[in-house]
């Protein structure tokens, strides 16, 4: 590691020690529509009251009703009608997820751009994650893309600290680097400060384990299945070294360790139709 990952590193997990890192929060509309669906006696009306006020977020879980996984027998046209096709529950999560992306945003150019393309890449991992559970049927694929879109939170406060330093900014390579090293602690970091489930809170650092026995599919071997595949062809990037004979997860999917294999074509293929419904 240079010394200038490791000065950067010790930095910001000392500013995270002595709380002086602003962690991101979560989106206000992100919040309400959490708070609406643990109310007991919330309905459809309420949650399409939250959800119509950020017209860019309606129209959105319009497209994921409307998408080909759901096939939905008739043209949904309107939100009351998309939720009441979701359910509370499903609707509440891909809301939540989808508000993240408003936090992927920078006034630099340059990490702006690297905000941006690190929201790109969490949508195709999530459509992947959609299409895996989706066939799975082991979770809620609500639940699984939720996963998927919180998976690189941590890469935020990593880029916030970087506006400040012009040599991590000029210097991508050590960029990267930290990135790699300290993001997937703070997004679990950022996850349990929102008071996220433990299994979805963990997520950031679990889907990493790529060796790790596998007897059940939960949302860290979706999210790790799901990257697997989106970097399978990226050999500059850490999980696009990773061998796939020693990835024991796969086969929840009934997926073999072949890049180029059937199964792993056709996964690509379906999530290949719906790569954009959730940018």
């Amino acid at each position: 590691m240079s010394s200038l990952v490791e000065i950067v590193r010790e930095e910001i997990m000392d500013a995270v020690e002595k709380d002086q890192l602003t962690l991101p929060t979560l989106p206000e509309v992100a919040l309400k529509v959490r708070e609406t669906a643990e109310d007991p006696d919330a309905v459809i009306a309420d949650l399409t009251t939250i959800i119509s006020h950020d017209a860019a977020l309606a129209a959105r879980i319009i497209r994921v009703t409307n998408s080909p996984l759901l096939r939905a027998p008739q043209e949904v046209k309107d939100l009351n009608m998309a939720i009441s096709r979701l359910g509370m529950n499903y609707t509440a999560n891909l809301a939540i997820g989808l508000a993240m992306e408003q936090m992927f945003q920078a006034t630099s150019e340059v990490i702006d751009k690297k905000m941006r393309s690190t929201w790109t890449t969490t949508t195709r991992v999530a459509a992947l994650s959609y299409v895996l559970t989706t066939e799975a049927k082991a979770i809620p694929p609500d639940e699984a893309t939720l996963a998927a879109l919180v998976h690189r939170l941590g890469v935020l406060p990593v880029l916030t600290f970087a506006e400040e330093r012009d040599d991590l900014i000029r210097d991508g390579i050590s960029l990267e680097k930290v990135i790699e090293e300290i993001s997937p602690e703070l997004g679990r970091l950022i996850l349990r400060k929102w008071e996220f489930p433990d299994a979805l809170a963990d997520v950031p650092v679990a889907f990493l384990n790529f060796s790790e026995a596998a007897n059940e599919i939960g949302y860290k071997e979706v999210v790790r299945i799901a990257s697997l595949l989106y970097f399978r062809e990226d050999a500059a990037h850490p999980i696009g070294k990773v061998d796939w004979t020693q990835v024991p997860a796969l086969a929840l999917f009934n997926l073999e360790p072949d890049k180029n294999g059937e199964r792993v074509q056709e996964v690509l293929a379906k999530a290949a139709e719906v790569k954009d419904l959730f940018a």
